[in-house]
């Protein structure tokens, strides 16, 4: 295929659109090395039927709905318009309450308002999930940290984004402490990446701007190619992700 025509090919994998957290376009696209640990067991093993739930950055729903929560009991929050609009649709209509976070990470319910608070893959503000806990209350989290994509980003010759603050399991637990939780699980790990074809890695880059930002493949047409050449060469893309999870009970 010739380079204009194959340009056009990978532009029309931008133009997909899907709602919610929806990966199933890379389905056989993909392998990602699981992790040590079950964000879903850890979830379930604190969970029961009477606590009152958050469930942090929720994005369209998909993983609560698995736990089988009390919709009157349940309450989520989200930050991306899209996504916001779509559980006012589907959730709040079962029942779940529905409130926008902006990226103050300021939550809008009452202090002492939750049992459990849940967060996969969201920002959020250590004090802000203190107070709306309520003593002895648990926050579970698991994050995506700062050496997430590296190693993709760097064959894309992306410019490197402005320092952060560290945001490691080390920093995330001496937050965490400083709001007086105590620590009952703490890991993390590295897993690996694979991308099978071009399509499937463009629409990931794609899905997830924050973490590539100004990517696409008008600008990134020469790096795709070189990428391309070393799926040819190796039958997969190399990435890494940089994954931790936190569970610590409140003491206030």
């Amino acid at each position: 295929m010739k380079k204009k025509e194959l340009k056009k090919s990978w532009q029309m994998i931008e133009q997909i659109e899907c709602q919610g957290w929806d990966f199933s376009y890379m389905d056989n696209r993909w392998r990602q090395e699981n992790l040590p640990w079950s964000y879903s067991k850890l979830v379930r093993d604190y969970l029961s039927k009477e606590m009152s739930l958050l469930d942090m950055g929720t994005g369209g729903g998909e993983l609560l709905l698995t736990f089988g929560h009390p919709y009157t009991k349940t309450a989520v929050t989200e930050g991306w318009a899209p996504n916001y609009l779509l559980l006012k649709q589907t959730l709040q209509s079962l029942g779940v309450t529905v409130a926008f976070v902006d990226e103050s990470d300021r939550l809008s319910f009452q202090d002492d308002s939750f049992d459990l608070v849940l967060n996969s893959h969201e920002s959020y503000d250590p004090s802000e999930v203190c107070r709306v806990l309520k003593p002895g209350g648990v926050f579970i989290t698991q994050q995506v940290g700062d050496r997430n994509g590296r190693v993709l980003a760097e064959k894309l010759l992306m410019t490197p984004l402005p320092e952060k603050a560290e945001w490691s399991l080390k920093a995330a637990k001496k937050n965490l402490l400083k709001e007086k939780f105590e620590i009952l699980f703490a890991e993390e790990y590295f897993p690996y990446q694979d991308f099978y074809d071009m399509e499937g890695l463009i629409y990931y880059m794609r899905r997830i701007p924050w973490e590539y930002p100004d990517f696409c493949v008008e600008t990134h047409f020469e790096q795709l190619l070189m990428l391309q050449n070393e799926l040819l060469a190796k039958g997969v893309v190399h990435n890494q992700q940089h994954r931790f999870v936190l569970v610590g009970k409140l003491s206030k």
